[in-house]
This record gives C-alpha cells, sequence and structure tokens, in this order.
C-alpha cells in the first residue's frame, strides 16, 4: 500500500518505491530506501511529515504515493 494510506503514528517498512529515477534518487537521499523504518508522523495541507532514521521529513502526497510499504 502507498505511504499515504499509514495512519498517523503506524510504522511501516519501505518494500519499494517506484516513479522515475530522479524521483528515486531524490528520495534515496532523504532517507527513503527499501528495507527502511518510517512512521507517519502527521500529514498538513496535502503534505505528509513523516519520520525516517531519527529525522523529520515533509513530502508532499505525490511522492508519498510512490513509496510502497
Amino acid at each position: 500500500m502507498p505511504l499515504t494510506f499509514a495512519k498517523p503514528g503506524e510504522r511501516a517498512q519501505i518494500k519499494k518505491i517506484s516513479g522515475k529515477d530522479e524521483v528515486k534518487r531524490h528520495l534515496q537521499n532523504l532517507g527513503f530506501v527499501e528495507g527502511s523504518d518510517v512512521s507517519v508522523v502527521a500529514e498538513n495541507g496535502g503534505n505528509v511529515i513523516v519520520c525516517i532514521k531519527d529525522a523529520r521529513v515533509a513530502i508532499s502526497r505525490e511522492m508519498a504515493n510512490k513509496i510502497i510499504v
């Protein structure tokens, strides 16, 4: 399921990242790699705030849809 379906506070493991190579590379630079644990902190105005590798990152809903957990 896409990361956007996860509820705030829920932990999940990244299974796959879809999209174009540049999108994948951008997400990998932010720490979104297969096998990493991620949790949704909040959803705010179309953006998703997630906690990954002890850091909080805000990504757009469109980017979050490309992250399969």
